[in-house]
């Protein structure tokens, strides 16, 4: 990232905290997403025209087929390798969902091992994809995702992607709040059930090659299908991009909980404590470690900063030399301390018992400050 980069895109994510990305060209009809093949093509292209406005993209099979998965996870006819699998992965305990059966908005979950998985796998296929056990499907095997960006990467089948722009979640859901189990049902025609669904613009379509990388930013609600015997990772990730929109998530994950639980507020000893431990239990992090995760996130890119050598000033820095430079790190950290002092002075975090952080989070944000002043950006 060079130094005018990283000046426009503070000033432009700065802005977001205002007024949010326009999504508009992916509300009509028959709107699609760009398709990015590898030649040429840059982070910093990537940075500034899909991370910046948080726009989806799909990646060519190009940007993959070096990849150790695409050649030993598959066989030669583009199909599962299962004995390769077994081998390196077998015993792994993995979620696994049964979705022939509906709880709410999802599918039950049990944890089995993966070679248990690999045998009932091999019993579908063999059974012209039926089972009595019904359609097991191994996923989430992966973290908490905070509404972070994600990137999913098919190593052998195809998947269908139905996807909406932040915000028009809110139009699919029904009079009680929830989202649907399947936004193709027909059940969304229902008004008394889902009254906002008439005015939620048509998903996007994406389907989704072997090989093929779909970039999935913020907060875009999906649905997907596997259309063959499909294996893909996943991966979940932020940057300075999205960090606040990490935090915009967890305070509506708490303000969510505290609804639930409003009338024992009075009545609840440390009623602000239990709504952290449930927003938690939910999310996976709770104030006081986001605040940690800041703080390490920070130090990493201090860390970064330090090992500039004194002789060159950092606007003289080449901004095409390898992995995360010194703009990007002096860019990260401007996110953090915008986000920082937005937690600093959050009320729910002033309840809590934070004496025991280090370094202080007033500390932390001064230091920060100090940081990003002296790289004059």
């Amino acid at each position: 990232m060079d130094r005018e980069t990283c000046i426009y895109a503070s000033k432009l994510l700065g802005r977001h905290w205002e007024s949010p990305p326009a999504y508009e060209r992916f509300c009509q009809r028959g709107a699609s997403v760009d398709y990015i093949k590898a030649e040429s093509f840059t982070y910093l292209d990537f940075f500034k025209g899909y991370l910046l406005p948080n726009f989806p993209c799909v990646f060519s099979s190009a940007f993959t087929q070096g990849w150790g998965s695409r050649k030993y996870w598959v066989t030669q006819d583009g199909k599962p390798n299962f004995d390769h699998l077994l081998r390196n992965f077998g015993d792994a305990v993995v979620p696994v969902a049964n979705c022939n059966v509906q709880e709410y908005n999802s599918n039950p979950k049990e944890q089995i091992l993966l070679r248990d998985y690999i045998s009932y796998w091999k019993e579908y296929i063999e059974g012209n994809h039926s089972s009595p056990k019904g359609c097991l499907y191994l996923k989430d095997w992966h973290l908490y995702v905070f509404h972070s960006y994600s990137w999913s990467v098919n190593v052998c089948g195809r998947k269908r992607w139905l996807l909406y722009p932040p915000g028009q979640e809110e139009s699919l859901r029904d009079h009680h709040g929830n989202l649907p189990y399947d936004v193709t049902s027909s059940a969304l025609l229902d008004t008394s059930v889902y009254p906002e669904y008439p005015k939620c613009c048509p998903p996007i379509e994406i389907i989704q090659e072997a090989g093929e990388m779909i970039f999935v930013p913020s907060g875009w609600h999906h649905q997907v299908y596997n259309l063959d015997d499909t294996i893909s990772i996943n991966h979940n990730w932020m940057n300075g991009c999205n960090v606040a929109t990490m935090w915009h998530f967890l305070q509506a994950e708490l303000d969510a909980v505290q609804q639930e639980i409003c009338e024992w507020r009075e009545t609840m000893e440390d009623w602000h404590q239990h709504c952290q431990v449930i927003m938690k239990s939910c999310t996976g992090i709770d104030y006081k470690e986001f605040y940690n995760f800041l703080k390490i996130i920070a130090e990493k890119r201090i860390s970064l900063l330090e090992k500039v050598p004194e002789t060159k000033a950092l606007k003289n820095i080449c901004s095409d030399s390898p992995g995360l430079g010194p703009h990007h790190a002096t860019f990260d950290l401007s996110r953090i301390a915008d986000v920082l002092a937005s937690l600093i002075t959050n009320p729910y975090f002033q309840k809590l018992e934070t004496d025991a952080l280090s370094p202080a989070p007033e500390d932390l944000f001064s230091h920060l400050k100090e940081i990003i002043n002296a790289s004059s950006l």
